[in-house]
């Protein structure tokens, strides 16, 4: 197996020569972005079966809309690697999710053709309204919003919704990409008519000349309107039962098959042809063309890491943080049958399979919907029973608000567990979790944690599900050495653990980068630095002993991985400044900016945040 994508596509000015294409060349271009998205992210990793599902209709999107004049949008962004072969950048997919390298999100830094670099879910609509409603007269371009059907369970993609019903602007096409498992959407040749007839300017000549005439009959009268309004929603419930959309009065057709470029093609050209917003609902198969995707009940094929694409499997595996979160989760939730999971579509990424397959009413997946799951564990421990939110560190700053009025001005006990913080590595800017401690400090009542370990991890949950009020633990994406033993004692809320003495410089560091610490420790002693380390694992409460810590070093370094402004060295300044303290101490951390794709070493290490540069930044 071998991509001719290169061959293929050089002769054609992208994206536009797509159009000129006949069927044969067009189903043959399908295929080879198949085989190439395959090759490619088994060397790359990257997005596989989102974007195995999509290649028909970015393909059919790119010949009947001209980018960038008309504004593509793609929701979350994770499907639009067919886009980026589409856009010229083939070439560049070797360097796919790597420092330097082709990000895997659209992004505006690499393509005019990216309009939104944006990763999270359920915001095209919002954009792309705003877009359209930003046209100036004389512009004739088109917005399109191509969104899941996983992102339309967002509230921000209703309240989009109910705006754009309001507003109506023209030239605005919503493409739902229904690729969902759960269930299979008529399609064929009834479904493709009735499509067709609803967008068809035929019928919609028809049933303004049915008004027409019905307004002209005597008897009537001043109800003619209203009369016909009737009817011709008669005839419609008559030919295609009423959806979603069409309660909320914009215009919808479908399902159709996603993968048939002829129906595809005729349907965009329909679209374009409203003068009011246009839904089209396009039925796919994610993981199209491979097998292994196509069986995969469990999504790992969703985003892969590198690996063999006759079996599917992973060249490498690893122990993660996830997964200790996972067993410990479960292995508690045994022992404890008011814990409840709740999670915001991403069960099995955030850990809760185990515990899914033993207690599954004690799971809770709301979709992805993160300010309603931080609400409903409000409730959830209003009712009596001990909630664990299990999300994101970047997907939890949409439901801030929740976090503050809903829990914490409640003071319940509602355990936040946040995967991904810090430098998380290769989904770059929008997946980075780097301002969690900073946006969490701040909410009064709330504590947070951060493990140094795998054990510590199962340690910290452990008094988590005890505590009376809220509390958050953060922890990275990273590889331990094993599930520990469970279960596992609990540690003292605030307390720290002191690693190592010294006598000129304290290193203060918190999650991954105690280890950081330990290493710089050795460097400095080998340059005549003695150097303490204290794992400061409660970034809030912290430990009482910090001011006699402080006070027996001349020097005390914060090492941390978010954002210096308002983060754990912030707090360690506050906490000394009262005693005239906080002029002993240096904060590292990353810097005020977002940060890009990449290894997440590397990325700590252009920041000062790998041990030589520790050591050198301390005596420096």
């Amino acid at each position: 197996m071998s991509s001719r994508i290169q061959e293929l596509l050089a002769p054609l000015e992208l994206p536009g020569g797509l159009a000129d294409l006949d069927e044969q060349q067009l189903v043959e271009i399908c295929a080879e972005i198949r085989t190439f998205l395959l090759e490619s992210l088994s060397s790359t990793g990257g997005h596989l079966s989102p974007n195995l599902g999509i290649v028909e209709l970015t393909v059919a999107l790119h010949r009947a809309f001209r980018s960038p004049h008309d504004r593509i949008v793609w929701d979350v962004g994770h499907q639009a690697y067919v886009h980026k072969i589409l856009t010229g950048r083939h070439g560049q997919f070797g360097s796919l999710r790597q420092t330097g390298g082709l990000s895997g999100y659209p992004s505006r830094a690499e393509s005019v053709h990216d309009v939104v670099e944006n990763s999270h879910a359920s915001t095209s609509l919002s954009y792309a309204m705003g877009l359209a409603s930003a046209r100036r007269a004389g512009d004739d371009s088109y917005v399109v919003a191509v969104i899941g059907d996983g992102a339309l369970t967002g509230g921000m993609a209703y309240e989009a919704l109910n705006h754009i019903a309001d507003s109506r602007p023209p030239r605005m096409i919503i493409v739902l990409n229904d690729n969902g498992r759960s269930y299979a959407p008529t399609v064929g040749g009834l479904a493709g008519h009735l499509a067709d007839l609803r967008l068809d300017p035929h019928y919609e000549r028809t049933k303004r000349a049915l008004g027409r005439v019905l307004r002209e009959i005597p008897k009537f009268g001043p109800v003619a309107d209203e009369a016909a309004r009737r009817v011709k929603e008669s005839f419609k419930q008559l030919v295609h039962p009423s959806t979603f959309f069409d309660v909320l009065g914009i215009k919808y057709t479908g399902p159709i098959d996603g993968h048939d470029l002829g129906r595809l093609d005729a349907t965009l050209a329909l679209a374009r042809q409203m003068d009011e917003p246009v839904v089209v609902h396009v039925v796919t198969d994610k993981g199209r063309g491979y097998e292994r995707a196509i069986e995969d009940d469990e999504q790992k094929l969703h985003g892969v890491s590198a690996f063999d694409i006759p079996t599917g499997r992973p060249l490498t595996t690893s122990t993660t943080y996830t997964d200790v979160f996972g067993e410990a989760m479960a292995d508690l939730a045994a022992a404890r049958p008011e814990l409840v999971a709740v999670t915001a579509a991403m069960a099995a990424s955030t850990g809760l399979q185990r515990m899914a397959e033993r207690f599954p009413n004690r799971v809770v997946d709301v979709g992805i919907c993160e300010q309603h799951a931080v609400t409903l564990a409000a409730g959830l421990a209003m009712g009596g029973l001990r909630p664990v939110v299990c999300i994101y560190s970047s997907f939890l700053q949409r439901a801030f608000d929740q976090v503050v009025m809903d829990v914490a001005l409640h003071d319940l006990p509602v355990v936040f567990v946040i995967d991904r913080s810090g430098v998380t590595g290769p989904d770059g800017a929008s997946h980075h979790g780097v301002f969690d401690l900073s946006y969490l400090r701040m909410v009064p009542g709330l504590s947070i944690a951060a493990p140094a370990t795998g054990d510590e991890l199962c340690a910290l949950l452990a008094t988590a599900v005890d505590m009376p009020g809220p509390v958050a633990i953060r922890y990275p994406k990273a590889s331990v050495p094993a599930v520990p033993q469970l279960p596992v004692e609990p540690i003292p809320v605030g307390e720290w653990e002191e690693l190592r003495q010294g006598g000129d410089t304290l290193l203060l560091a918190t999650g991954r980068m105690v280890e950081v610490a330990g290493k710089a420790a050795v460097l400095l002693e080998e340059r005549g630095v003695s150097c303490g380390v204290v794992n400061a694992r409660w970034v809030k409460p912290m430990d009482p002993r910090l001011p006699n810590w402080a006070a027996g070093y001349d020097r005390i370094v914060t090492l941390e991985d978010n954002v210096a402004t308002g983060g754990f060295g912030s707090a360690v300044l506050e906490a000394l400044a009262p005693l005239e303290l906080a002029g002993k101490v240096r904060v590292m951390g990353l810097p005020d900016q977002f940060l890009p794709s990449g290894d997440p070493a590397r990325i700590l290490a252009s920041h000062g945040l790998d041990p030589e540069s520790v050591a050198d930044r301390v005596v420096g």
